[in-house]
């Protein structure tokens, strides 16, 4: 069916281009997007122990700036979710430009199915620690606000609730300064500044950054970008995450080379 109507379609371009070019719909509202990863890093912390990632979700867009959507990805239970594999994320807010100034205002919730009420996992073999969910789950739940220009962006964003189930931790703050140019030719560059501040726990405060191209070759985005971060990840210290069967442990914000492709649609 989908076919015979794009069949029309093209037909009535032909015979008459001017009725065809005045019935163009308008951009659909609801767009959809997927990526492969190298690693999945949530500001700048590894989420996959350093595996690739599948990513993808959902954005709905409205003519008055209101707009929802979700966002999915595998993660190890070794970064902090005992029981769970999959995060998503549901978003909502207000968006709206004024000229080359922009406001983005909104809630988000990070749901992590599966995860267990007092469930433990290894977090340092070296010297057998682990790490305690005091929760029934573990979510977290954060508003932001944020204000851009052209091509650079600031937002502020605080958890209205104990960081990822980490009790006491309520307004833990992250402030994210980014930028994205257009240089021509599919090409784009990007570059991220980051600063966590952990309410309650200063051993988990760290700052993060990143710089990388991109390529878009007939709607396919390829990605490079060098990322690090002075989290504290060495052995016994807050960020060195374990694998899921706790055999092993990594530092979880080490630099690295992340490489992507990603599709919109």
């Amino acid at each position: 069916m989908r076919k015979s109507i794009l069949s029309l379609a093209v037909a009535a371009a032909v015979l008459a281009p001017g009725l065809a070019a005045a019935q163009t719909p308008a951009p659909s509202p609801l767009t959809g997007n997927i990526t492969l990863i190298s690693d999945y890093r949530f500001r700048g912390i590894s989420q996959t122990f350093d595996k690739p990632a599948i990513q993808g979700g959902f954005d709905y867009a409205h003519a008055s700036g209101l707009y929802a959507g979700n966002w999915n990805s595998n993660v190890s239970q070794g970064a902090g979710f005992p029981g769970g594999n999959i995060e998503m994320d549901f978003y909502g807010g207000y968006k709206k430009a004024f000229g080359d100034l922009g406001l983005d205002v909104g809630f988000i919730y990070y749901y992590y199915p599966g995860t267990k009420a007092g469930a433990t996992i290894p977090f340092s073999p070296a010297n057998n620690r682990t790490l305690q969910v005091a929760s029934g789950k573990v979510d977290n739940k954060e508003i932001y606000i944020g204000g851009s220009w052209k091509w650079l962006s600031l937002k502020f964003f605080d958890s209205i609730d104990d960081y990822f189930g980490t009790p006491g931790t309520k307004n833990t703050y992250y402030v994210d300064l980014s930028g994205s140019y257009d240089l021509g030719n599919g090409w784009g560059a990007n570059g991220h500044v980051g600063h966590l501040k952990f309410k309650g726990m200063s051993n988990a405060d760290y700052s993060d950054w990143k710089i990388g191209v991109t390529k878009d070759i007939n709607g396919w985005v390829l990605g490079a970008a060098y990322l690090d971060t002075n989290a504290k990840g060495k052995s016994g210290e807050f960020y060195n995450f374990p694998n899921s069967s706790g055999t092993e442990s990594k530092d979880a914000g080490k630099a690295t080379l992340l490489l992507s492709i990603s599709k919109s649609f």
